[in-house]
């Protein structure tokens, strides 16, 4: 199990963060530092596109990326801009718990009823996209995967601080995680 540590003071945050954007991200968010006028990105986010996390920072602070289960893999492109041309030096990878990519599987027939129902597809269409997307997209354990995320993200970008980061729906809060 991993130690999930909750940041309520600034001397909780991991002493790598000091004096970073992960550390003005855990402020602004857990803290409630007053927002400060942003004209450009600090940061980049990404996030799992999950509709209960909103998070609590200025504008023009961070560029926000959302993919299913904080899984970048197909989103590389979009990260490298935002380093390239947007001139980030950070990165916070954001899981959460109670993940639908957790588990994706069990969710196979609400998956393709819905498409059939929903979206006018036929139920052989449905199945098909379900079994060639689903293993790209499974996660397996949200925070084991925001993990492995980080350090396959931080071998491609090594000039990048990278933050693995859980959010706790049940809480509205940002947890920093133990490496």
């Amino acid at each position: 199990m991993h130690n999930l540590v909750l940041v309520t003071s600034k001397k909780d945050i991991f002493s790598q963060f000091s004096n970073s954007p992960i550390e003005k991200l855990l402020e602004f968010h857990n803290l409630g530092r007053a927002f400060e006028d942003y004209t450009k990105a600090e940061m980049l986010v990404g996030m799992c596109m999950d509709n209960r996390k909103q998070l609590h920072i200025p504008n023009n602070f961070a560029y926000i990326l959302r993919s299913g289960g904080a899984n970048f893999r197909n989103n590389e492109f979009k990260v490298s801009y935002a380093i390239a041309i947007g001139g980030v030096k950070a990165f916070a990878l954001i899981c959460h718990n109670h993940c639908g990519m957790v588990n994706l599987i069990s969710r196979k027939e609400n998956f393709i009823s819905g498409l059939v129902e929903n979206a006018g597809w036929s139920r052989h269409d449905a199945e098909e996209h379900f079994w060639h997307h689903a293993p790209q997209f499974e996660i397996g354990n949200e925070i084991d995967f925001v993990l492995g995320e980080a350090q396959r993200l931080r071998f491609r970008y090594p000039k990048i601080l990278i933050a693995p980061l859980m959010f706790n729906v049940d809480d509205n809060l940002l947890y920093q995680i133990e490496e």
